[in-house]
């Protein structure tokens, strides 16, 4: 996917190779870490092994964003109901010179593309509150009460496929 401008071009793909990874946790690391705090022993889980990892990279090969969907079992562990139908998206970080250029909404519907790939009939999230509005504009419902993640007020959120 790209932008409109092409100075603000960009790619979003599956992040297979281990440069993608590095860059998808790199990103993580300053976005969660760094800006908003997060105790870095959490950001960090067993699930990233077997997740599928997002990543939207410019045309100059600078990485913008990243996200993460967890399916099977470890979704169903994540998500409201525990039905492994349901995946779990996470980890949605945005480089704060790319934000606003529609990078976090293209690794949505990059994930939810993932998530239909693999026969998944919804998607899940935990939002951060103040991220509400995002993703209800994305067709994401938030259910449930309020939450505290990582000392960070949360929803669950879903969206059907």
């Amino acid at each position: 996917m790209s932008a409109a401008d092409p100075a603000r071009a960009y790619e979003v793909r599956v992040a297979e190779d281990p440069a993608d990874r590095e860059a998808c946790f790199a990103m993580r690391k300053d976005v969660f870490v760094a800006e908003q705090r997060v105790p870095e022993d959490i950001e960090y889980d067993a699930y990233d092994a077997d997740a599928l990892h997002v990543v939207a990279v410019r045309a100059d090969g600078e990485a913008l964003g990243t996200g993460r969907l967890l399916h099977g079992a470890a979704a169903a562990a994540k998500n409201g109901d525990g039905d492994p139908a349901v995946g779990s998206l996470g980890r949605l970080a945005v480089t704060a010179s790319a934000r606003g250029l529609g990078v976090g909404a293209a690794l949505v519907r990059a994930v939810e593309d993932a998530a239909r790939a693999r026969g998944l009939t919804a998607v899940d999230l935990h939002a951060q509150t103040h991220a509400l509005g995002f993703y209800e504009r994305l067709g994401y419902e938030a259910y449930g009460p309020e939450f505290p993640d990582a000392g960070i007020p949360h929803r669950a959120m879903r969206r059907v496929l």
